[in-house]
């Protein structure tokens, strides 16, 4: 006599984004600048990604929203940091967007990920963190802007988790640590290291045990 098949299995309970991180949306985010001053140096790049959690709890990275940015009156670009970005400013398809348009740009998509997620406000997530902050902060108060989904202060700092993880604390090495290629050629784009750095803090945060 066959006997029915049994049941498959109910999928393993998972946190939900809104509880995940106390009511914070992760949210990978990378600057391209002219210099290491927040107060004084010009936002030339910035690129975000929320990150999205699949049906097993999973951390993964989200769609990538990116600006290049006009530098603002008054700000100042050394050009060294030129060198380092490899941006050319009057590139003929840079396609630069006034800094409150900019933000405005990749500030939507935060802000409708909030709402997918029920969360209550972005945190920012980046490789020295603070540094990325500073200057969202920056142009943010220069600009205007009334609408920053980012919280103030707090961060999620991949230096310090890739540090832990890896005992590696520079993105290229902490990268390849993670068991991911690392392209030096395209380092150095905001588009290139958001996505490297969304990957890193996935993976780690994948990892960790969770309750």
């Amino acid at each position: 006599m066959d006997h029915p098949a049994a049941p498959p299995p109910a999928p393993a309970p998972f946190t939900p984004m809104a509880q995940r991180f106390r009511g914070f949306l992760p949210v990978v985010v990378d600057v391209e600048t002219g210099g290491f001053d927040c107060s004084r140096h010009a936002l030339l790049e910035i690129a975000v990604i929320p990150l999205e959690m699949d049906e097993t709890g999973q951390l993964l990275p989200g769609q990538t929203s990116c600006a290049h940015v006009v530098p603002a009156d008054g700000t100042d670009i050394d050009p060294k940091s030129l060198e380092v970005t490899g941006i050319v400013l009057d590139h003929p398809f840079r396609l630069a967007k006034p800094e409150r348009e900019a933000l405005e740009h990749v500030f939507a998509p935060v802000r409708a990920a909030l709402k997918k997620h029920n969360c209550q406000r972005a945190i920012l997530v980046g490789h020295n963190a603070h540094f990325d902050l500073g200057f969202v902060n920056a142009a943010v108060a220069r600009s205007g802007h009334k609408r920053n989904p980012f919280h103030p202060f707090s961060v999620f700092d991949t230096v310090t988790l890739a540090g832990v993880a890896y005992g590696q604390t520079v993105l290229a090495r902490a990268v390849q640590a993670a068991g991911f290629d690392w392209d030096a050629s395209q380092a150095h784009s905001a588009v290139y290291d958001t996505e490297q750095t969304a990957r890193l803090f996935c993976q780690i945060v994948n990892r960790w045990p969770r309750t």
